[in-house]
C-alpha cells in the first residue's frame, strides 16, 4: 500500500490534493497522542466540485456493462485482502482498535462489498398491464442520483462502506465526509481501495473537512439525493430535518442503548462471555454495544459474580499488543463524558462493584449494579466501557425495563427455550434482537436498522438497493388512445 502520508489528500475528481482551505487537521493516534499525519481542510468550493464530479461521472458508469460494474466493485475485495495487514496498522493507529477489532471490521467490509457488486445485475424492474387497451407499463430501477455519505469514528471504515459500496453498486455517484478524527480509515483509505479497483474518476470523492467550515452545506447542496448519516441521535436529528427541508431523503443510523436480558432458564456461563464482548468491544464504542445487561433475579448473584471476575480480567492498554481487549476511547473529551456519568450514576444511587481508572484517552471497565430505570445510565447511550447491570423477576418486567428508553436499535435475550426468546424479543421495540447471541450483529443480506431515536430506513441486501435506487414508470401505447377531446 501507498505510504500513510499519500493518504492525507483530498480526493476529488479522480485527483489527490489538498483542500483550499488555510485551515489544518492533525490526525493522531488515540493512545499514545503521536501525529499520524496532518490535513489541509476542504472549503464549500472543494465540497462543490466533488458533488459536480460525482453526477457528471455517473453517466459513464451507468454506460458500462453490469458485469464489468461487478467485477470493479470485486476488484476492490481483492486490494483490501493484499493489504489486510496495512489496513489492521491504521485501524490500531488512527482508531485505537485492537487487532481482533481490525480484523472483525475488515471481514465484515470485505463481505459488504461482495454484497453491493451483485447490483448491477439486480436492478430488476417490472413490466405491468395497463386499463388502456394496447399499452405497456414499464418500471425501471434506477439510480437514486448522488449520495452523500457522512462517516462516524467508532467502525468508520464499515460504517462507509455500509452505504458508500451499496450506492456505488446500484450506479449512483458518492460523495464521503470523513470524520475528522478518522480521516484515513474513514475517508481517504476507501478513496484509494475504489481508485485502484478501477472506479470512474469523479464517480466517488472524499472530503476532509468539518462543520466549522463548512455548516451545512454538505447536506444542503442541491446535487445530493440522499444524505446517508451515521452518528449521534442528536446530530442525526438536525441532518434528517435539513434533509427533508431541501427534499432529499435521509437513511439515518443513530445511538442506541440496548438490552442484554437474560431470563431464569439462560446459560449464565454463556451469558457472562456473550454480555462481556455486546458491551466492552471497541471499548464499548459501538452502536449495538449492550449498555444495560438485564438479569432474572434468581440468577442474578451467580451471573454478577462471573460477570465481574469476566470484566475485571480483560487487559486494558495499547492496542498493539494481541492481548490487549480494551484501548483508548476516541479522545479526552469521550474519556471526561464517561466520567462524568459514572459519577452522576453513583450520585443517583448506582453501586460501582468494579471502578477502573480513567486517565487521557485509557477508561478501564467499570460495572454499575443497583441501577434503575431513572437514572442517566440507564437512559443515555454509554459510548465507552461502562455498563449498567439492572434486575427483573417476570418476564413482562424485563421487556417493560427494555423498552423504557428513547431508543431502539440492538438487543439480546438469553434462554434455554429459543421460542420463549423469540416471543420476548417481538415485544421488544427495537429493530434488532438476538436470541442466545450477542447484541453486536451485522450481516451483508439481513435488513440492518433501528427504531424510535435510533434512525431511519434499512440497509443491506435488497433493502440497500431499495434505499438508493427510484422506481421509474415508462408506458408505451403501441397504438392510438381515445383522446374524449
Amino acid at each position: 500500500m501507498t505510504n500513510i502520508n499519500s493518504l492525507n489528500k483530498q480526493y476529488i475528481a479522480g485527483t489527490w490534493r489538498d483542500g483550499r482551505s488555510n485551515n489544518t487537521l492533525t490526525d493522531k493516534n488515540p493512545y499514545n497522542g503521536e501525529r499520524i499525519t496532518q490535513f489541509k481542510m476542504a472549503t464549500t468550493e472543494d465540497v462543490d466540485e466533488a458533488y459536480k464530479s460525482a453526477q457528471d461521472a455517473m453517466d459513464e458508469w451507468n454506460q458500462i456493462n453490469p458485469y464489468k460494474q461487478r467485477d470493479t466493485l470485486e476488484n476492490a475485495v481483492t486490494y483490501i485482502e493484499e493489504h489486510e495487514e496495512d489496513i489492521t496498522d491504521i485501524i490500531i493507529d488512527e482508531l485505537g482498535g485492537t487487532r481482533l477489532k481490525a480484523a472483525f471490521e475488515i471481514g465484515l467490509v470485505k463481505d459488504m462489498i461482495k454484497e453491493a457488486a451483485t447490483f448491477p445485475l439486480n436492478k430488476e424492474g417490472k413490466i405491468l398491464p395497463s386499463v388502456e387497451n394496447g399499452k405497456e407499463n414499464r418500471l425501471y430501477r434506477m439510480p437514486a442520483g448522488v449520495v452523500g455519505v457522512i462517516s462516524p469514528f467508532n467502525f468508520p471504515f464499515f460504517l462507509s462502506i455500509k452505504s458508500v459500496a451499496p450506492a456505488i453498486g446500484a450506479g449512483n455517484g458518492v460523495v464521503l465526509k470523513a470524520h475528522e478524527e478518522t480521516p484515513i480509515m474513514g475517508g481517504t483509505l476507501i478513496a484509494k481501495i475504489f481508485e485502484e479497483a478501477g472506479v470512474p474518476k469523479g464517480l466517488f470523492n472524499v472530503v476532509v473537512t468539518d462543520i466549522n467550515e463548512i455548516g451545512d452545506t454538505f447536506v444542503e447542496h442541491p446535487i445530493p439525493r440522499i444524505i446517508s448519516f451515521t452518528g449521534s441521535t442528536k446530530v442525526g436529528s438536525h441532518i434528517g430535518q435539513l434533509a427533508v427541508k431541501h427534499f432529499k431523503k435521509p437513511i439515518l443510523e443513530l445511538g442506541g442503548n440496548s438490552a442484554f436480558i437474560i431470563l431464569d432458564d439462560a446459560d449464565v456461563d454463556y451469558a457472562v462471555e456473550a454480555a462481556a464482548f455486546s458491551r466492552f468491544t471497541h471499548q464499548g464504542q459501538i452502536c449495538m454495544s449492550a449498555n444495560r445487561i438485564i438479569v432474572h433475579q434468581s440468577i442474578y448473584d451467580e451471573f454478577i459474580t462471573k460477570y465481574k471476575e469476566k470484566i475485571a480480567s480483560l487487559k486494558t492498554g495499547d492496542p498493539r499488543d494481541p492481548d490487549t481487549v480494551i484501548g483508548p476511547v476516541v479522545n479526552e473529551g469521550a474519556a471526561e463524558n464517561l466520567k462524568a456519568i459514572i459519577d452522576k450514576g453513583i450520585e443517583q444511587g448506582a453501586t460501582p462493584i468494579l471502578k477502573g481508572d480513567i486517565s487521557g484517552n485509557m477508561v478501564e471497565p467499570t460495572i454499575l449494579t443497583d441501577v434503575t430505570s431513572d437514572m442517566a445510565v440507564a437512559q443515555e447511550e454509554l459510548f465507552g466501557p461502562v455498563v449498567s447491570v439492572m434486575t427483573f423477576e417476570t418476564d413482562e418486567e424485563a421487556i417493560k425495563i427494555a423498552n423504557d428508553t428513547e431508543f431502539g436499535l440492538s438487543g439480546a435475550v438469553h434462554t434455554s427455550d429459543g421460542e420463549r426468546g423469540v416471543q420476548l424479543a417481538k415485544k421488544v421495540h427495537t429493530g434488532m434482537v438476538h436470541v442466545n447471541d450477542i447484541t453486536i450483529n451485522d450481516e451483508p443480506i439481513v435488513a440492518f436498522g433501528g427504531e424510535k431515536k435510533s434512525g431511519m430506513g434499512r440497509l443491506n441486501g435488497d433493502w440497500s438497493l431499495e434505499e438508493f435506487t427510484t422506481l421509474k414508470w415508462i408506458s408505451v401505447h403501441y397504438q392510438q388512445r381515445e383522446i374524449p377531446y
